[in-house]
């Protein structure tokens, strides 16, 4: 993850930056449950200026972290979401080709009447090469998540979410950015951020990463909360649940973690599923409201079937 620039942040935000415990109250005024090692890595990232690679399960507030930091610190989000096949002109620029043809078509009646005057083919050649460098300047560029990034002034918040999605070759692109906040464009030369960003990196760990990669990169894996934290994540989602729901809920959600299924429900489907129950106006778990509602906490067919005939038996199971 980049970082803006530490002085401009604590400048506008210094009771905020001022300490870890600090940082943990910004984030829950902006409705993000940090645990304290979460609050600490972001710290560091913030004061070292250093990127942060957020690593862990979908669903467990990776990319949520970087909106909530931007929140936080008043500072626009710029998002790039990275796929296979994502190349340098998706990620950083490409010409605005429909305008240079425009200007071409506009210059061309008027070509001769410039060239008119020419000593000879070397003079109407330099005036020709002159036109051309004219189409590849910045009025003509489009810039995308990454040049945006590095031309915000006052700093912003860059996340580049599930970098393991893209390949090796996209990835050693990145290097030059998130060493030195800077880009080389071979038309412009270099481009380096007044004000470097406070880049957030996400993965789901669906390939391994480059260690040249890591290496730049303070390094943060977010688990599934334990039932403590959960429940403060679900009162923070979820205004206004009563305590005795949130305890049930969470603690069927903690006992489904231990069984053998294709996918454990996250902490997303904790909080879609206590905004469902709310929805249904559900004032405690019964086995007939949990299987009415199981296919918001499970997303296949297969653990939905495992899951049902142990429901009485999981809302029986102690708190944690």
């Amino acid at each position: 993850m980049t970082v803006s620039n530490p002085a401009a942040i604590s400048a506008a935000q210094p009771d905020v930056l001022g300490s870890v415990d600090a940082l943990i109250q910004g984030l829950a005024g902006v409705g993000y449950i940090a645990s304290r090692r979460i609050a600490t890595a972001l710290y560091m990232a913030i004061h070292l200026q250093k990127p942060i690679l957020v690593e862990g399960s979908a669903g467990v507030g990776k990319t949520e972290l970087a909106l909530s930091t931007a929140a936080l610190l008043g500072q626009p989000l710029i998002r790039m979401q990275c796929y296979e096949g994502l190349d340098e002109s998706k990620a950083l620029y490409e010409w605005k080709y429909g305008k240079q043809l425009l200007y071409t078509q506009i210059l061309k009646d008027r070509m001769g009447e410039a060239l008119s005057d020419a000593k000879d083919m070397d003079a109407a050649m330099g005036r020709l090469h002159g036109i051309g460098d004219l189409f590849f300047s910045e009025p003509f560029l489009e810039p995308r998540p990454l040049m945006k990034a590095l031309k915000e002034d006052d700093g912003c918040v860059l996340l580049i979410d599930e970098i393991d999605k893209s390949d090796e070759a996209f990835e050693a692109f990145l290097l030059e950015v998130l060493s030195a906040y800077q880009v080389s464009i071979p038309e412009l030369g270099v481009i380096k951020a007044r004000t470097p960003p406070l880049v957030f990196l996400t993965s789901n760990n669906i390939r391994d990463l480059g260690d040249a990669l890591k290496r730049r990169c303070l390094h943060l894996h977010i688990p599934l909360p334990d039932a403590d934290l959960e429940r403060k994540i679900v009162a923070s989602r979820v205004p206004g649940i009563e305590q005795t729901l949130t305890a049930g809920l969470v603690n069927f959600v903690q006992s489904l973690r231990t069984l053998d299924l294709r996918k454990s429900p996250s902490i997303s489907e904790t909080v879609d599923w206590a905004r469902a129950l709310i929805l249904l106006n559900a004032d405690s778990l019964s086995p007939e409201i949990v299987r009415d509602t199981l296919n918001v906490l499970l997303k296949f067919e297969p653990d939905i079937a495992a899951v049902e005939p142990q429901i009485s038996e999981l809302l029986r199971r102690p708190a944690a």
